[in-house]
């Protein structure tokens, strides 16, 4: 007999903007994830300037990451993380993987999921190379086992901060 009530998953939204004031579009996608539909923020990360993976001819990024529960199937969660990116602005062009972006929002765990579907790979196979995914992920959830990879505190000690700058502020919220 299916369950009556919802069930809830936690997942983990990667936030990132290097234009039009990054830490202000960096907030203002927190507060988005905060309204969507089946999924309740419960927490978000320091904030982190670092260097940009990719062609260096561009700003610095400002990253973070946002902590959510949700009802929300991987695949609906995606697309309505893309809707959200969609409607801060963000115009996604054929090339642009590692270009500046006005918003940039990774799923990159979603419960002790693994998946490997065109657009959607659980969790996101590069969290464990990414000192700005990892140390913000850190700041909410140090004991998250990510699947395949290890324990988000000893990954980020294993990679250490090198180019990371946290930005002294007073996003970190914690339910």
């Amino acid at each position: 007999m299916a369950s009556r009530f919802p069930v809830w998953q936690p997942a983990y939204i990667g936030v990132g903007s290097n234009l039009n004031d990054p830490v202000a579009q960096v907030v203002a996608a927190f507060d988005g994830l905060a309204a969507l539909a089946g999924c309740r923020l419960y927490a978000t990360s320091g904030l982190y300037w670092n260097p940009p993976m990719g062609p260096q001819d561009q700003p610095d990024y400002v990253n973070g990451v946002a902590g959510l529960l949700t009802t929300l199937e991987p695949q609906e969660l995606l697309a309505q993380l893309q809707a959200l990116e969609t409607r801060l602005g963000r115009v996604r062009t054929e090339g642009d993987r590692w270009g500046p972006r006005i918003i940039d929002l990774d799923l990159l765990v979603y419960g002790m999921q693994t998946l490997a579907l065109p657009g959607l790979n659980l969790p996101h196979p590069g969290i464990s190379e990414r000192n700005f995914v990892l140390f913000p992920l850190c700041d909410i959830s140090p004991t998250l086992a990510i699947p395949g990879q290890g324990v988000v505190q000893d990954l980020a000690r294993q990679m250490g901060s090198e180019g990371l700058q946290e930005i002294n502020n007073q996003t970190r919220k914690r339910a």
